[in-house]
């Protein structure tokens, strides 16, 4: 059973949605540790509530981002984490803690990637007059948002959205395509090839 830990920094929507998805027998996969680097960060109640492990991790307390990431790296070794899914984790990883976990750390960010990437990619969209924005999969690598793409889902941009609108509706399609990348990789149907991930299938 796949061993995974969440990052989040906010309210833990999409945490919350692979949980769901691991209760009620499509994920098989475990939870081991979610961490964030916020105290009142939404996420830690919610693992509370699911009876996750739960650690908040002030990145003020340390002298460097690399003691830091030290202290991430040992707890999730402790715990015989095989996957990393950050679920709104608003810090960078350094290319150190990235080649520790080399293709074992996932995300989601609200845009059709390689377009908007970074902050504020809903406002980004809007702004941009784009007809089309969705949402991404993605490994991670030691670029920002620039790893190799598990899945998407194509969000219509409406002419009167506002960054909030488009936000909502494409936060719909992250809960569901995120629990499929997990699905994906806990079932082991997953290879990188270079820039490209292929999606094995079932053999007949």
């Amino acid at each position: 059973m796949l061993k995974i830990a969440v990052f989040a920094s906010g309210r833990g929507s999409n945490f919350q949605s692979i949980i769901d998805h691991i209760k009620s027998g499509e994920i098989s996969a475990e939870v081991k540790l979610l961490i964030s680097d916020r105290q009142q960060a939404g996420a830690l109640k919610r693992a509370e509530h699911e009876n996750v492990e739960h650690v908040f991790i002030d990145p003020a307390h340390f002298e460097t981002k690399a003691d830091y990431e030290k202290e991430l790296i040992g707890l999730l070794k402790n715990a015989g984490v095989e996957l990393i899914v950050l679920a709104g984790y608003m810090r960078i990883l350094s290319p150190v803690f990235v080649k520790e976990f080399k293709n074992q750390i996932i995300n989601i960010h609200p845009s059709l990637l390689p377009a908007f990437k970074g902050l504020d990619a809903q406002k980004q969209a809007v702004d941009y007059g784009v007809k089309f924005s969705g949402c991404t999969v993605h490994f991670v690598d030691q670029g920002m948002d620039t790893g190799p793409i598990i899945k998407q889902a194509v969000v219509e941009v409406k002419a009167d959205d506002s960054p909030d609108d488009l936000a909502a509706r494409i936060l719909k399609q992250e809960h569901k395509i995120y629990p499929e990348a997990v699905k994906l990789i806990a079932e082991d149907k997953i290879e990188i090839e270079g820039r490209k991930v292929k999606i094995l299938k079932e053999e007949k």
